[in-house]
């Protein structure tokens, strides 16, 4: 029993490191060019004002390399990560919303707390199965889904083709063990401002 886990958590983990490299696409945007439904033009909007974001972060404070994430889709801002206190996190939501071009900002940053190894670590292997759990299924386009998990909550990002894909990729989240919360910010196609003809 014990080498069959150890065996399952090698592997998603394996793959999801191949997955992160692949899934950037052309314009670093996290969803795969060939799957994307948006349009060239949209795809690169969001990609400028992407980089234009991550320089502002990175302008206001270097160490937001590794601690904050950004992503963009359909003028749509995310931010993920760790900051020391709450007044940064309001400094990170005022500049998204000074992007332009910017159509909402959802800031789902986190007030750091002391590191703890054994709950990282359990972060980890949550989006590690979620990840594997969603390049085996079949009905959903795994490229177009971003995921992070933080303190046994997930957040995931991306674009559904139909809404039975986007309830897909919620059952896939909910099957994962001692998952807290899933916290989901999918668009559906139909819902972008400008689609692929």
């Amino acid at each position: 029993m014990i080498s069959r886990l150890l065996i399952l958590v090698t592997f998603t983990i394996f793959i999801s490191g191949c997955v992160g490299v692949s899934s950037k696409g052309i314009f670093g945007t996290g969803v795969s060019v060939a799957f994307d439904p948006r349009s060239v033009g949209t795809q690169i909007d969001d990609s400028i004002m992407q980089k234009g974001l991550t320089a502002k972060i990175l302008l206001l404070d270097k160490n937001y390399f590794l601690s904050v994430k950004s992503k963009v889709l359909d003028g749509r801002i995310f931010l993920t990560g760790k900051v020391d206190n709450p007044e940064e996190k309001l400094k990170l939501t005022k500049l998204a919303w000074e992007t332009t071009g910017v159509r909402s900002v959802r800031n789902d940053i986190k007030v750091k707390e002391d590191f703890n190894f054994k709950q990282s670590a359990k972060d980890v292997l949550i989006t590690s199965q979620l990840r594997a759990a969603l390049i085996i299924n079949r009905n959903i386009k795994a490229t177009n889904y971003q995921i992070d998990t933080y303190k046994r909550k997930i957040y995931i990002y991306g674009i559904s083709m139909t809404e039975d894909e986007k309830n897909e990729v919620i059952s896939e989240a909910k099957e994962i063990l001692d998952v807290e919360d899933i916290i989901v910010s999918i668009l559906l196609v139909e819902n972008l401002r400008i689609q692929k003809n």
